[in-house]
């Protein structure tokens, strides 16, 4: 405010006395010192308002300058709300971590000189290319094959090549399907790459080139065999025999009739026939105190012939002589035929129900077969009826049936005596553990009264 002195017209302006201690006067009339607010809500919305009292309360100077022309057009809002935060800087992600696994593929080939050979010039040997991402290396491989005779497998170990004698090196920029790359002095040419290779080519806006055919190799087309064309003949084909037939073999049962030779009776056998290589082998059949070696095996697996005996030459010394003429005999040191010396040969043709056939010089007589046999003869001759014979002997079922033991002597149980009569050393008789598992622990009791003459008894 305004002092006035004892010469009323020089007002002296208090504004301009220095900020000392008695220079300053303190108006009691001022009560408020807050600073009014300069924003009012509407409709839920933060709207400016113009304040009419200043600090203290004073009442301010009326103007007609509109708020929006205060504002500085350049203005730059640091300097009134300070420095923004800096954004925290991304996370630095390692060549090694980002293109792990990564590896462009690229297929090629190169050409290797072949000297001093009349056959062939050069060879065509195709190779893969591997460019690793994470630490831009390079490994070169070629496929093995088999029987090659020629060192293949990993030609150039994994490492970043030299490009030039600059301190250059290759990078995947300079890869591209149809240019040549040298690799220490060799050359090899690019044909093609796999989709990854491709989609990271465009994506990093590299265009390739068209795929090539990698050329064959003249010298290996040379020795390719021609396709091997087979004809099925009209006769049966062994391949085809042993394909279809494995583990297919027809059993016969028959009896051996040797009741011509002396002490001879009749025994009885399983005749099997196996489909894949037409051999034929008999089994003798026994049964328990029979008196016989268990030998199960009277004629091992062999192609039997019809007759032994008629065979297409004879010898004389060390010499064979092929003629018309059948021999008179036959070498008995020779203890196999083959089909140079024997012609005919059994068949399934020749087995039926019923007939009989001298094998070796032994009479067999098929009585009956298995089902597989029955099926397989009615598939392949038509055959329907194939009823088994009876050959059991009237004495062998007469037996059979009278078959009777003698009456209990009391002595032990009736189950031991039992024993004496199936065996001649008589065995424990054997117990019914499934009755006594099923009976365990069941008592049957019957109320009885004695019967006696005497009523005094009772």
């Amino acid at each position: 405010g305004l002092i006035q002195h004892q010469f009323p017209s020089r007002p002296v302006n208090m504004a301009s006395l220095p900020f000392l201690p008695g220079n300053t006067f303190t108006d009691p009339t001022k009560q408020q010192f807050h600073r009014n607010q300069t924003l009012k809500y509407t409709n839920g919305y933060a709207l400016p308002k113009k304040p009419l009292r200043g600090i203290g309360g004073e009442l301010l100077p009326p103007t007609d300058i509109n708020p929006a022309e205060l504002e500085v057009p350049d203005a730059n809002p640091a300097l009134t709300y300070g420095q923004a935060r800096p954004e925290p800087p991304q996370d630095f992600v390692p060549a090694h971590v980002a293109f792990d696994k990564k590896v462009l593929l690229f297929g090629g080939y190169f050409k290797q000189t072949v000297h001093e050979s009349r056959d062939e010039f050069y060879r065509i040997r195709p190779v893969k290319i591997y460019y690793y991402l994470e630490d831009d290396s390079i490994s070169v491989v070629e496929p093995v094959i088999a029987n090659s005779g020629i060192p293949q497998g990993k030609l150039i170990k994994r490492h970043r090549l030299p490009k030039n004698d600059l301190g250059e090196f290759w990078h995947w920029k300079d890869f591209n399907i149809g240019i040549d790359l040298i690799f220490y002095g060799k050359v090899f040419h690019v044909c093609h790459c796999d989709k990854f290779t491709e989609d990271f080519m465009e994506s990093e806006g590299i265009v390739l080139n068209s795929n090539e055919r990698i050329p064959n190799d003249p010298y290996a087309e040379s020795r390719r065999l021609p396709v091997y064309q087979y004809e099925t003949p009209s006769s049966f084909d062994k391949l085809k025999q042993f394909i279809e037939m494995d583990r297919k073999v027809l059993r016969f049962y028959c009896i051996w009739d040797d009741r011509d030779s002396m002490f001879g009776e009749m025994r009885a056998c399983i005749l099997h026939y196996y489909l894949v290589d037409d051999s034929v082998e008999i089994r003798e059949v026994h049964e328990p105190n029979d008196g016989r070696d268990p030998f199960p095996v009277l004629l091992r697996r062999q192609k039997l012939p019809k007759d032994r005996y008629n065979t297409k030459g004879t010898y004389i010394g060390i010499r064979r002589i092929f003629d018309s003429t059948p021999p008179e005999s036959f070498p008995s040191c020779v203890l196999e035929l083959t089909e140079r010396e024997v012609d005919s040969w059994f068949s399934p043709a020749d087995f039926a129900m019923g007939k009989t056939l001298f094998m070796n010089g032994r009479k067999f007589l098929i009585y009956d077969c298995d089902e597989f046999t029955r099926r397989y003869y009615f598939k392949t001759f038509g055959v329907k009826e194939m009823t088994p014979i009876d050959v059991s002997s009237p004495r062998a079922r007469d037996a059979a049936a009278q078959r009777t033991f003698p009456p209990y002597n009391g002595f032990g149980l009736p189950e031991d005596s039992l024993q004496n009569c199936l065996s001649l050393v008589p065995q424990p008789p054997k117990k019914d553990f499934i009755k006594m598992l099923e009976n365990d622990g069941k008592v049957l009791r019957f109320s009885a009264v004695m019967d006696s003459p005497h009523p005094e008894d009772a």
